[in-house]
């Protein structure tokens, strides 16, 4: 998961595939430190797909005139111009010694070939694809915190995901916070002490309290969690990701845990929590309040004015839909 290069066996060619921005950073900054250890004054190019010109491709095939060390990273390579890209071909074809050229390509099938043409001319490869499978993220973390020189517990793990959630860049400021404020064995007791302040106004609180219909304390946790800093685009990614959790499980029907989780993809205490939460929501409502919540993330993304007011109509809505389930499941009782 975390990726070192040596600089002294520093490639020519390196090829970076996938999308997860936090892996695919590491990756350059890899190569970059490893260029920068080996020749502190190499000259380094940093270019996205829309940025490179033909001119650095020209001077990325001729000798330095200064000699030293020379890097280009060239990103987005899926999105490269036709031209750019078989001029990039035909370099790789015979790369200098004295240059390494890094190529961060997402894995689609656009402009696969120069992906497929670095793998043949032997490329070193660093995958850095996103992370979307609950073990997956269960073992990011595990590796993450041993890189750190720390020890977690599975509960530990559980606790993290469930207060933090799938975003890489936070769980990865999370452990680093919780190796060095832990002695020993980082556990579910360490992973509460650290967030008793933080999680309780975090956006995935915020999204339990509304969709649990504690309207007050879904407020109150809203207004601590912008004043301590959170963004809100976060929160409302929280209460969607509560609520198209919810839909999921809702629409699978009944069965096990265990079963709905391998169906899902999801983890088993995530699709508990959904059937719980779903016997107050009915099929109107859970609609009511996604596309509340799909207007809510276009405001906090810019079209409206107040971000604070696009996130307390959110919460607002989503009660009220909450209440079209209540009224529907009362009828059905009756």
């Amino acid at each position: 998961m975390l990726t070192c290069v040596s600089s002294s066996a520093l490639p020519p060619l390196v090829l970076v595939t996938g999308d997860e921005d936090l892996l695919v950073g590491r990756a350059v900054r890899g190569v970059l430190d490893a260029a920068r250890a080996r020749d502190p004054d190499v000259e380094i190019v940093d270019r996205p797909a829309g940025e490179l010109s033909e001119a650095d491709l020209i001077d990325l095939g001729a000798t330095s005139m200064f000699g030293g060390g020379r890097v280009m990273v060239v990103r987005g390579a899926q999105d490269l111009a036709e031209d750019l890209r078989d001029a990039l071909l035909e370099y790789i074809a015979r790369p200098l010694d004295d240059v390494v050229l890094v190529v961060v390509h997402s894995g689609v099938v656009k402009n696969r070939k120069l992906a497929d043409v670095l793998k043949t001319a032997g490329a070193r490869v660093v995958p850095a694809a996103k992370i979307t499978k609950p073990r997956e993220r269960h073992d990011f973390v595990v590796a993450e915190v041993r890189h750190l020189g720390g020890r977690v517990s599975d509960g530990a793990v559980r606790a993290l995901l469930d207060a933090v959630g799938g975003d890489l860049r936070e769980l990865a400021a999370v452990c680093d916070q919780l190796v060095a404020d832990t002695d020993g064995l980082i556990d579910e007791a360490a992973v509460a002490r650290f967030h008793r302040g933080r999680a309780e106004a975090s956006g995935f609180a915020v999204a339990d309290a509304i969709i649990g219909g504690d309207l007050p304390q879904a407020l109150t946790l809203l207004r601590q969690s912008l004043e301590g800093g959170t963004a809100a685009v976060l929160v409302s990614s929280a209460v969607a990701g509560g609520l198209r959790d919810l839909a999921r499980v809702a629409s699978a029907g009944p069965g096990s845990k265990w079963d709905l989780a391998r169906a899902l993809g999801m983890p088993d205490w995530k699709v508990e929590k959904a059937q719980r939460s779903a016997r107050a929501w009915s099929d109107r409502g859970l609609g009511q309040a996604l596309r509340a919540a799909a207007e809510a993330d276009a405001g906090v993304k810019g079209a409206a004015v107040d971000a604070g007011y696009a996130l307390e109509k959110l919460l607002r809505e989503v009660a009220v839909a909450r209440l079209v389930g209540r009224a529907r499941a009362a009828g059905s009782r009756g």
